[in-house]
């Protein structure tokens, strides 16, 4: 794993680009954008952690100059960014062990298992990540978005904190048409239905009111907001907290792009890391 390039000042986050991760788990090269607080050479101990999936998109996201203005302002703790550069993200992310319809989502489980077995204890050598802090999070847009949430439902004791932006919840193991079914097909929906509640865990969802346009139930409310707001009515029946264990933001006429995830980014990281 190589460093190629470096830019600090003390008073700003320092942003490294890190190329060369080599993963036998999904065989393939691994490129990193990674971020650590002002004077983290200075600072002695361990540090909570955001991972981020699609980690390509923090430079469009101009995610620096937004930690640096939410340090500026003493909102946050000192924390790494990690933002993984995605693959092939329609077969690495998604829900592991269970590939869609479409049979998208087939190296989910390989995915997490990366994240999990070999970016973790990396980061926590190289990094000094804390890898059972209490505030680490995974976070993610769109399907990166479903994948951080499948990851951390599977693996709460380095994850106790997620974030989606625009989730994929509409993830489905049956096609629409007659025998699609809301309760059953949506697979992350299911999947929390059957499963049993995660101590201390705490999530964030954000939603556009133009993420998109369709509304396959008719009901007047897009899909990418229904999706949402019904997995959060299953986090809730299994005894999570609206606003306390779970924060929901809409933007208005947000759409499905990076500038609406840019806008949203504050509000989530004073969220995960507010002092």
């Amino acid at each position: 794993m190589a460093e190629k390039k470096r830019t600090s000042e003390a008073k700003n986050w320092s942003k490294h680009i890190i190329e060369g991760l080599h993963s036998l788990i999904l065989d393939r090269v691994v490129n990193l954008e990674i971020f650590t607080p002002p004077n983290f050479d200075h600072i002695q101990g361990t540090f909570p952690i955001l991972v981020l999936n699609d980690g390509q998109d923090s430079e469009a996201m101009n995610l620096n100059l937004i930690l640096n203005s939410l340090s500026e302002s003493n909102s946050i703790e000192a924390f790494i960014v990690v933002g993984v550069f995605c693959g092939d993200r329609i077969q690495e992310y998604g829900v592991a062990g269970k590939p869609d319809y479409k049979k998208r989502g087939s190296r989910a489980k390989l995915y997490s298992k990366f994240v999990i077995e070999h970016l973790m204890p990396t980061l926590a050598h190289k990094y000094r990540v804390e890898l059972n802090h209490p505030k680490n999070t995974i976070a993610g847009y769109s399907l990166g978005g479903l994948s951080a949430m499948d990851l951390a439902w599977n693996h709460p004791e380095y994850f106790p904190q997620v974030g989606a932006f625009s989730g994929a919840f509409w993830w489905r193991k049956r096609e629409l048409g007659p025998r699609y079914s809301e309760e059953n097909d949506r697979i992350i929906h299911h999947s929390i239905k059957k499963s049993r509640k995660r101590k201390g865990m705490k999530f964030w969802f954000m939603a556009g009111s133009k993420d998109e346009t369709s509304d396959r139930n008719k009901n007047g409310i897009i899909d990418a907001i229904d999706d949402t707001l019904d997995l959060i009515a299953e986090l809730i029946k299994l005894g999570y907290k609206p606003y306390y264990d779970i924060t929901y933001l809409e933007i208005k006429d947000g759409e499905h792009n990076v500038p609406t995830w840019g806008k949203a980014m504050p509000d989530f990281l004073v969220w995960a890391f507010g002092k």
